[in-house]
């Protein structure tokens, strides 16, 4: 199968802002701008740059600071709007101006109030201005606004009209995502078929959500012949959403007997990206969300994961590794089975005989159905009234930290140890990292001991609430859990630290 490029165009700073309740600041506009360069996203839509002095310093500074994309100004088919995009644009790279007009008998009736007929016009005369106003030098797109509702014969005078008049790209939106993939497809066939001069543009296609039906459609235009797709990062923008980049690209990429296309993305950017969006846009991404939700690769029922550990391919169809993950996840819970205990345990360091695992099993089951998540600190609980919990090695005597506007953070902690007890000082990033970095050098510790990771959550409400720290640490492949709880969330912190520390020498011990 020979296959072409998809080219992906990438709008979340434009559409993607435009979700309620996002704002991005310039700086963090930029900062997404480059994380999509190294993504390999072909087009980076940087904001519409006549909405705002905010919106045109961000389409102006991504123009200057991003070589390897083609940065995008979206303009409405006026003058001021595209004069003002190409200010924006001129000292960019490569970049394009996309301008655009409904074209739907309902957006021209009630928003527009013009007839098909000027609006035909006005969509040409903006095609026109903008190769006249930048000379040249920006690509030209035209999108015909809800595409999906417009009369098909009319959609295609208007696509031959702008592609005459120079519009490189031709983008079919479904702005209110209204269809459905069969119709869909029919739609962008009818005018790769009924538009003489198709050839000389890209098709394109921008769908939106409301239905759950964005990718679905996006992937049955490529099938159709569109060779780019408009899309965001965790699919955001307006209302529900548009289609989702990483879900347009891994469909693709996983089901190429499908699809005679590829992409230039670095998929293995993929999770870094998704996660930089979700942190600067405050939008949290759904556990189930395809791709990028924390259960994309995580298997919790026992016939699933022991298939996984046999052979990753009987319920993986992707590999994590392929989208910037580790690895897949092994959840415990009540549907969990022997193999999969096993094989946490193992991860941990800790290898029992079969009759103490059997024993194990028993009592991890009796615990899962009881609680909804089984956490490492758990297993650790458990594997200890098997064995017995033995003499603590360490004991957190004293600990005080200091932090604040304009203190470097501090911390000075005193630890009882079997040799006598040992004083430990330490600044950091912040009063917890401070006191961690101080109960290593009292214990003379270093890299050797890494944190993998830390949660921490309020027992109570108030102000004066127990806090619950539960943490791992790991050393030399040996994964040990620790949990703390007091008022003080520092304290809570750094009595978790040493509970784990105290597990990670027994053991050694027992190794």
């Amino acid at each position: 199968m020979e296959r072409e490029k998809l080219y992906i165009f990438d709008t979340t700073l434009r559409d993607g802002e435009q979700t309620p309740g996002v704002n991005l600041t310039v700086d963090e506009k930029v900062q997404i701008a480059k994380q999509l360069e190294r993504l390999g996203v072909d087009v980076i839509e940087a904001g519409f740059a006549v909405s705002s002095p905010a919106d045109f310093e961000a389409v102006r500074r991504i123009a200057k600071e991003v070589r390897n994309s083609t940065v995008c100004s979206l303009a409405r088919a006026v003058e001021l709007d595209i004069k003002t995009a190409w200010d924006a644009l001129k000292e960019g790279h490569r970049v394009r101006i996309h301008t655009f007009i409904a074209t739907s008998d309902i957006h021209l009736k009630y928003k527009l109030r013009m007839s098909r007929e000027e609006a035909l016009k006005r969509a040409v005369e903006a095609v026109r201005l903008i190769r006249e106003v930048s000379e040249g030098r920006a690509e030209v797109e035209f999108s015909a606004e809800d595409a999906g509702r417009t009369d098909l014969k009319y959609l295609a005078e208007v696509v031959e009209a702008v592609i005459e008049a120079g519009a490189q790209v031709v983008n079919i939106p479904d702005t209110v995502g209204y269809a459905v993939p069969d119709e869909w497809y029919e739609r962008i066939l009818y005018l790769k078929e009924n538009v003489p001069n198709i050839d000389r543009a890209i098709i394109s296609v921008h769908c939106h959500n409301d239905l759950g039906l964005a990718t679905a459609n996006s992937l049955m235009a490529v099938k159709a012949g569109a060779r780019q797709v408009e899309c965001t990062i965790n699919g955001i923008g307006e209302r529900a959403g548009n289609a989702a980049l990483e879900e347009v690209v891994m469909a693709v990429k996983v089901r190429s007997d499908q699809f005679p296309v590829y992409t230039d993305i670095d998929t293995k950017q993929i999770y870094k990206t998704s996660q930089l969006v979700s942190r600067l846009t405050g939008l949290l991404i759904s556990k189930t969300k395809p791709i990028v939700g924390d259960n994309a690769f995580a298997h919790e029922s026992g016939i699933h994961q022991h298939g996984v550990l046999a052979c990753r391919e009987t319920y993986e169809i992707m590999r994590p590794e392929d989208v910037g993950l580790s690895e897949s996840k092994i959840v415990l819970g009540k549907h969990s089975g022997r193999h999969a205990l096993e094989a946490k345990l193992k991860e941990m360091g800790i290898e029992l005989p079969p009759e103490k695992l059997d024993e194990a099993f028993r009592k991890f089951k009796e615990l899962a159905s009881r609680k909804k998540e089984i956490y490492e600190i758990d297993l650790e609980l458990l594997v200890e009234g098997l064995e017995g919990r033995g003499e603590k090695t360490y004991k957190l005597l004293y600990n005080q930290a200091v932090s604040g506007e304009g203190v470097i953070p501090s911390a000075t902690v005193k630890i009882e140890t079997p040799v006598g007890e040992k004083l430990g000082l330490a600044v950091g990033n912040g009063p917890v990292d401070a006191t961690y970095k101080a109960i290593k050098n009292a214990l003379g510790l270093g890299e050797e001991v890494q944190l993998k990771d830390f949660k921490i959550r309020a027992l109570t409400a108030g102000t004066d609430a127990l806090a619950e720290v539960f943490l791992t640490i790991e050393s030399e492949g040996i994964r040990v859990s620790g949990r703390g709880v007091d008022p003080d969330i520092v304290r809570a912190s750094a009595l978790a630290f040493v509970e784990a520390l105290n597990r990670l020498a027994k053991r050694r011990e027992r190794k």
